[in-house]
């Protein structure tokens, strides 16, 4: 039986060798300042494994491979998971006023084909319902409009929670009564407060596995958006870069690639034009 030490704490030397690990195999940075941080995040995981210091922690950490089981649970909790529905709500506006009119202008995206979307970093899966919603939305206008997307995360906790769609009522208070009516469904048993998305837009979402940090993503296709919002926050600027462009090479010519706001692109040689504010298009 565990008996948990509260005096354990993190040494100095295994932050080091755990900060570094958790660079080495998600591309996050984490500085002095969020030792305390890793500290009571893993406190837990020490206790269902029954380990009673830091150190101990480690060792049994790195002596896993890269697929080891306790690599996943470590990344699911130290990644922070941040999102909301319509989040940065004016680049949704964009889509909707500018972006599809332009892709179907351009090779018929929707309409000849399906428009292909990738959420990047999707978390709990409130970005790609929202835009499911916007493309659902859109689709009204033609007799004919088809999309599908891409979710992917490094956290497999989250993406279980995205696939299933069910989100705690006070969640949904971004999205307009006229939209939850369309689009989401009520909990039977009232006490709950649950919401679930309809099946038609979890149909439309792939949920993934995906690590930036890996050489080959297993992506066999290009798309016509790209969300990768408030993401590359957590990297240096060395590997933002590499991210960067390693995910524009996935950016059809002529599709957009959406940053959060308080992100952006610096190095000029991409393939990319500024439209508006953390919203990008490549060359044709």
């Amino acid at each position: 039986m565990y008996v948990e030490n509260n005096s354990a704490t993190l040494s100095k030397n295994d932050f080091a060798r755990l900060s570094g690990f958790i660079y080495d195999q998600c591309g996050i940075k984490m500085p002095d300042s969020k030792k305390i941080m890793v500290e009571a995040r893993l406190r837990k995981r020490l206790r269902e494994l029954d380990i009673h210091s830091y150190a101990d922690y480690c060792s049994f950490l790195f002596s896993q491979n890269e697929s080891g089981e306790e690599i996943t649970q470590m990344v699911d909790v130290i990644t922070t998971n941040k999102t909301d529905f319509f989040r940065e709500p004016k680049q949704f506006e964009f889509i909707k006023n500018r972006a599809l009119n332009e892709l179907i202008n351009l090779d018929g995206a929707g309409i000849q084909r399906p428009l292909k979307v990738w959420s990047a970093g999707c978390s709990t899966g409130e970005e790609p319902y929202t835009l499911a919603i916007v493309l659902n939305e859109f689709a009204q206008q033609y007799s004919r409009y088809s999309f599908n997307i891409l979710a992917t995360d490094i956290s497999t906790r989250v993406l279980e929670k995205a696939a299933t769609g069910i989100y705690e009522i006070e969640k949904t208070s971004p999205i307009s009564h006229n939209l939850m009516q369309k689009y989401f469904l009520k909990s039977k048993n009232k006490e709950k407060k649950l919401v679930r998305v309809i099946p038609e837009l979890r149909k439309a979402i792939n949920f993934q596995w995906l690590n930036f940090m890996d050489d080959d993503f297993g992506i066999n296709e290009k798309f016509d958006l790209i969300f990768c919002r408030n993401v590359i926050i957590y990297f240096d600027k060395p590997t933002q870069d590499r991210l960067i462009e390693k995910l524009i090479r996935y950016l059809k010519p002529g599709g957009y690639f959406f940053l959060g706001h308080s992100e952006s692109i610096f190095n000029t040689n991409l393939p990319l034009v500024q439209m508006v504010a953390s919203t990008y298009r490549k060359n044709l």
